[in-house]
């Protein structure tokens, strides 16, 4: 059976001829799309013939047509360098640093150059095919150009690449039947003037699935951040947020741990070669905390603490050299914060690890607060992201003791360790003036994520997978 777009169509046009969508759409008085939709369901009938022609069109950007009349960069530094070895500086100066970079990476492709103690020496001559490939898609939108060639220009940001196609169709037959237009909707005027008793009715099948629609939503990890952020608000919590880049000193040497522990070597952390002053008292209490325990009634670590180490910047290895600033910041109780942000560490990435993830942190501050609140407060946090069965095993952390792990008992899984939590140590809250116990811990949302959507790979989070994407319910169930 035929649709009325469909018949609307074959009644405008000629058996045997030839047209493009465009022609169609000119001679039926039928949009373009309309017109598309009928040819290829006329094409399922065996009523039309379609012919699609796929072919691909390039042009020059700005830059690309500068290097076409300017030359390419590689090809200044190499009439530059036949005068003789160059200096990388002495190029820099005389065609700009981004040019130089680019021009010397492309020279040392082809082979053309070799670079030692910042000179530049020029070993062979080339040949500039990026070029003639250039003037050839600036004389012509469709010339045919080697792929590979096309990769690397692209990759260059020289050229632009648009792929076209032109449908045409021919009208095969037409039914014997009269084409006469089916209704597809009744209107008032039908209704009033009794017309609709003798017209012929569009059928429908309402045993056809209708199309999927799918809504715009929320990422589902960004949701969980969103709920847990929800959650220590409603817990009357203050969101806090800090820097990316912190000194070794707020990432570790503050939360009194030692500046030979393992989790400060290069392989775990993240170093910049730069470095911050640090002075004051805090900085000398803090020191002499290390050393011999300062007035804590701690021995220290003992041996000499470098101020140096201690200057150093990182990229924060966790949210703690926040909480603990903040804290440094705040002494006098009550406090209570949390910090939801991305934290950096140096491992391999696999189904369980990344360089970079996200970590709640969260720290009470109060005279008359111990370890049994500590486990409250966790249990609660538990209890309202949907785990019921809640665990803590001891654990060890430098900067807390008693120290805990809080584990969630997930079916098909088992027990599963979701972070670290504890006390302060007095190491680490009266040479920074804190005044009361300190509660902290801190929880890996990408493991809770996982969890939660029932994951097994901590990659699948940060994939821009539509599919997966779609088939996750809009809200929470």
């Amino acid at each position: 059976m035929l649709s009325p777009f469909e018949i609307k169509l074959l009644k405008s046009l000629e058996v045997g001829k030839e047209y493009t969508v465009e022609l169609a759409s000119e001679i039926s008085g039928m949009k373009k799309d309309a017109v598309l939709k009928a040819i290829y369901l006329l094409e399922e009938k065996g009523l039309v013939k379609v012919k699609e022609n796929v072919w691909k069109e390039f042009e020059l950007t700005d830059e690309g047509v500068k290097y076409l009349t300017e030359n390419l960069p590689e090809e200044n530094v190499l009439e530059v360098l036949k005068e003789g070895e160059k200096s990388i500086k002495e190029l820099e100066e005389k065609f700009g640093k981004d040019a130089v970079g680019i021009a010397l990476g492309n020279l040392r492709k082809k082979g053309a150059i070799k670079i030692e103690n910042g000179f530049v020496r020029l070993i062979k001559s080339v040949d500039f095919p990026e070029k003639n490939a250039l003037a050839k898609i600036y004389s012509t939108r469709t010339a045919e150009i080697d792929e590979k060639m096309v990769k690397e220009l692209k990759k260059r940001k020289l050229i632009r690449e648009e792929t076209l196609k032109e449908i045409k169709f021919t009208v095969i037959s037409k039914p014997d039947v009269e084409l006469g237009e089916k209704v597809a909707d009744i209107t008032p005027e039908l209704l009033i003037s009794g017309g609709w008793k003798d017209r012929d009715f569009l059928e429908y099948d309402v045993t056809i699935p209708s199309k999927e629609v799918f809504a715009a939503k929320v990422h589902p990890y960004e949701r969980i951040i969103r709920e847990c952020r929800k959650i220590f608000l409603e817990m009357g919590f203050t969101e806090i947020k800090g820097h990316y880049v912190q000194p070794a000193f707020w990432n570790f040497d503050a939360l009194f741990q030692p500046q030979d522990h393992p989790a400060r070597d290069m392989q775990d952390t993240f170093y910049l070669d730069r470095y911050v002053d640090l002075e004051g008292e805090i900085v000398e209490k803090v020191k002499l905390t290390h050393e011999n325990g300062w007035k804590t009634g701690s021995k220290g670590w003992g041996g000499s603490w470098s101020l140096e180490k201690a200057k150093q910047l990182v990229l924060r290895t966790h949210t703690t050299a926040i909480t603990i600033h903040y804290l440094a910041l705040n002494p006098e109780p009550p406090v209570k914060a949390f910090c939801i942000d991305r934290v950096y560490r140096r491992e391999s990435i696999d189904a369980t690890h990344l360089p970079e993830f996200d970590q709640l942190e969260g720290v009470v501050l109060d005279r008359d607060v111990g370890f049994a609140d500590l486990l409250g407060l966790l249990k609660e946090f538990f209890y309202k992201m949907g785990f019921e069965d809640v665990r803590f095993r001891p654990g060890y952390f430098p900067y807390t003791e008693p120290s805990v792990e809080p584990e969630v008992f997930v079916e098909g899984l088992g027990w599963v360790e979701l972070g670290g939590a504890g006390i302060f140590r007095k190491e680490v809250t009266e040479p920074l003036g804190i005044k009361g116990k300190v509660l902290a811990w801190g929880l890996g949302i990408g493991r809770l994520a996982m969890l939660r959507l029932g994951m097994k790979d901590l990659r699948r989070l940060y994939l821009p997978d539509i599919g997966w994407l779609r088939s996750l319910p809009a809200v929470k169930r």
